[in-house]
């Protein structure tokens, strides 16, 4: 009989090494219609999926650029840095003026987060959001620069559905709603604001 053997690479020392997934890359070019801030540009975006980044997370993160589009503003290493947010946006000095970061971070994540940013944004998303919000809202009322928004289940399932590995997309937001046209498909995001910055 013949076994199958699965392929183990060893160093020179004996050990076994870890082959190291690489990330995805994705392009999308973001047109951006906001009426909101009077905020109108196209945006070519290179975005590098992380081998455990789902397809859901990652448009949760193009939303997030939409909603708070910069020339500055830039995705960072995001799963593969634990001390950097998922998106940026720094001033000539360096300082960051905008963090934020998708999910749903602890206490002690959210306070790295308004202490190194002018501004701190959470975009939650997913099964679990309403227990975490509620777990962590009453531990937050000092964090004066915080917003936490909150995107619902259903809208976020049908931006991950339409992932492909080049996207145009085009952006409309008004009055806090979000249209989004990607290829063939159109998809409606309503952000709720379960708190904003004072």
């Amino acid at each position: 009989s013949v076994k199958c053997v699965s392929p183990i690479i060893f160093a020179a020392n004996k050990r076994p090494l870890v082959m190291a997934l690489k990330s995805t890359i994705f392009k999308a070019e973001l047109s951006i219609t906001d009426m909101d801030r009077d905020y109108y540009a196209t945006h070519q975006l290179t975005i590098a999926q992380h081998p455990s980044e789902t397809d859901e997370r990652m448009m949760v993160r193009i939303v997030a650029f939409a909603l708070y589009a910069n020339e500055n503003l830039q995705f960072t290493k995001g799963l593969s840095a634990e001390d950097e947010p998922d998106l940026w946006q720094k001033n000539l000095r360096d300082e960051i003026d905008v963090w934020i970061d998708l999910g749903q971070p602890d206490e002690k994540r959210i306070r790295k987060a308004c202490s190194r940013g002018q501004q701190a944004i959470i975009v939650s998303y997913g099964g679990g959001s309403d227990i975490w919000w509620k777990k962590t809202q009453d531990k937050l009322s000092r964090f004066d620069n915080l917003t936490v928004i909150n995107l619902a289940t259903p809208e976020v399932e049908a931006l991950g559905q339409a992932v492909e590995r080049t996207m145009q997309i085009q952006c409309t937001i008004q009055q806090g709603q979000l249209w989004l046209s990607i290829g063939e498909q159109s998809i409606e995001v309503n952000p709720i604001y379960w708190r904003k910055a004072h």
